[in-house]
């Protein structure tokens, strides 16, 4: 009803509605709740706001509520200066808002567009929602512009084309572009559109194979379901993919070059790389990542894992650099880390042992996993990286696996057993769990001098034993039976003696051909004898730990 009158806009007399749109002039105020819009009567409406200057329609406060417009609702270019409310509201034929404006609020919840939507180059100066609204046939919103806070697209039913081609969210601050729970029956492409903030994608369904285009702070896909095969090409953005369900191969690209415009807040970063923040509960066997940054990726809890296919240059964390100074000074080894490794070691052990590694973030839901479940992924990921043929990786992520298995001091029976943590401590100490040949060569060279050293001290003689021959004389003509024997090697009383140079390059000698040529062919005491077959044991599984662990660094 409208004011003074006893019908609607839709019923009144010609009279009467001519009255009525005397009043009405450009900026005015329309309250035209449940009436039913012909072409003719919206077409009088709007020109009876339609502001001179310009050209187009200029209206204030707005009420279509549960308005129904017959054909096509003509709004290109107009202006919304107050509240534009279309809430449940039904498009039959289709809408046309190419180049409006809304300079406050617009809500279109609910309402259903059957003959599509056209939003292309709009402007929406402040909060929009289209929450629960139907795309029957196709929804543009190319090239438009959402500068409030929230854009709100929340389960919102896309069945034919959803185009959102170079449209911005260019909202400073914590602003949020809203797909969440939002159906797309046969999108084929999202995007690219820019999102100065979050984009929450999460318990959305896409039906059909899509290809996602970001460029965006954060992106949230939890719980996002993606019937087809997908790509996300993603810009700058922070993606968390927790729980997403796949039923086909999903791809996610670091896109350093987004196409369209950025907003500035984004494009003042000096790297467009993404990271993804997790894949917790995600059937990672139809997952690819390439060239992401994954160093705060949390991986525990994810399915599959060792069938996650890494491509390009995917980027894990490393452990802190430099020394840490303390009763016992600590200087970590160079290699890939789970950012959930970081979590872990920050709150467990010494002081100086955490210091450098980054903390669980506060307020999280989840508790960083311990070293069990840690050698689990580290495994999984390991052998992903082996089935990619990168060997080096794989190596890395052996490591990661093997300090954690030393590390795990559970005392509740399910840890690892202390005999076997005291056999890792040894092969971590003498070769880095045969990953570090500089380790095992100095450990090489240590018991090379060792040695040298011993056989200086207690395994050479003075001098070579010279043979002597004992036996009986005999009676002309009978056999002479002779025994020839060589003396033990004797060694000098005095300790100066033993060391000259002389006696250093025998030595010397003696362990090269022991370790290397496996046999010095050198007259030695009965230690040196015993000292040399513990030269040879300890030099051969020290060299190849070393030459192991150069096979594991070069090998592709």
């Amino acid at each position: 009803m409208l004011p003074g009158h006893d019908a609607c806009l839709a019923h009144l007399d010609s009279a009467a509605l001519g009255t009525y749109l005397s009043t009405l002039h450009p900026g005015a105020d329309i309250d035209a709740r449940g009436v039913t819009f012909t072409p003719k009567l919206l077409s009088d409406v709007l020109d009876a706001v339609r502001d001179p200057a310009t050209g187009a329609p200029h209206l204030g406060d707005a009420k279509f509520e549960n308005a129904t417009f017959m054909d096509t609702a003509l709004f290109i270019g107009a202006r919304f200066t107050g509240w534009a409310r279309f809430d449940q509201a039904a498009f039959p034929g289709g809408a046309l808002f190419m180049g409006a404006v809304f300079g406050s609020n617009a809500r279109f919840g609910q309402v259903t567009f059957e003959g599509g939507g056209d939003f292309t180059g709009t402007t929406f100066e402040d909060q929009v929602s289209f929450s629960e609204a139907t795309f029957s046939y196709w929804a543009s919103f190319d090239q438009a512009t959402f500068n409030g806070e929230i854009a709100d697209f929340g389960k919102a039913t896309f069945k034919g084309d959803a185009r959102f081609s170079w449209a911005q969210f260019t909202s400073s601050g914590n602003c949020t572009w809203h797909f969440g729970q939002a159906k797309f029956e046969t999108a084929r492409a999202l995007g690219p559109l820019a999102c100065s903030g979050h984009l929450n994608l999460d318990r959305a369904e896409f039906a059909a194979p899509v290809t996602v285009e970001v460029a965006a702070e954060r992106m949230s896909c939890v719980g996002t379901r993606f019937d087809g095969p997908a790509t996300l090409r993603l810009s700058y953005a922070e993606a968390d993919l927790s729980e997403a369900v796949l039923a086909h191969p999903v791809t996610v690209i670091s896109n350093a070059r987004h196409g369209g415009p950025v907003p500035t807040d984004l494009a003042k970063r000096p790297e467009a790389t993404a990271s993804v923040l997790s894949v917790r509960r995600v059937d990672a066997a139809l997952l690819v990542l390439t060239d992401v940054d994954l160093r705060r990726c949390a991986f525990s809890g994810a399915h599959h894992l060792d069938q996650l296919r890494l491509e390009g240059e995917c980027l894990f964390d490393a452990p802190p650099k430099g020394v840490r100074w303390g009763l016992r000074p600590v200087r970590w080894t160079r290699r890939q880390v789970l950012a959930e490794e970081h979590h872990w070691r920050a709150q467990t052990g010494r002081v100086t042992a955490r210091e450098g590694w980054t903390p669980h973030s506060q307020g999280s839901d989840n508790t960083p996993p311990g070293p069990a479940a840690l050698v689990v992924v580290y495994r999984q990921l390991r052998k992903a990286f082996e089935d990619g043929k990168n060997e080096p990786g794989a190596a890395d992520f052996y490591y990661g696996e093997m300090e954690m298995r030393r590390r795990d001091r559970r005392r509740d029976g399910r840890g690892t057993p202390r005999t076997e943590r005291w056999l890792l401590h040894m092969y971590w100490a003498l070769s880095g769990y045969g990953l570090r040949a500089s380790r095992a060569f100095c450990w090489l060279t240590v018991t090379a001098a060792a040695t040298v050293l011993a056989l200086m001290l207690w395994g050479l003689p003075n001098s070579d034993p010279k043979p002597q021959v004992t036996g009986t004389q005999a009676k002309a003509g009978h056999e002479v039976a002779l025994i020839v024997d060589t003396p033990d090697p004797a060694l000098s009383s005095a300790i100066a003696d033993r060391f000259n140079w002389q006696r250093t390059e025998k030595a010397a000698r003696v362990v090269v051909n022991s370790v290397v040529f496996r046999s010095s062919g050198e007259n030695l005491t009965t230690w040196g004898i015993y000292i040399e077959m513990l030269s040879r044991l300890l030099g051969a599984l020290l060299l190849a730990l070393a030459i192991l662990a150069i096979r594991g660094r070069v090998k592709r």
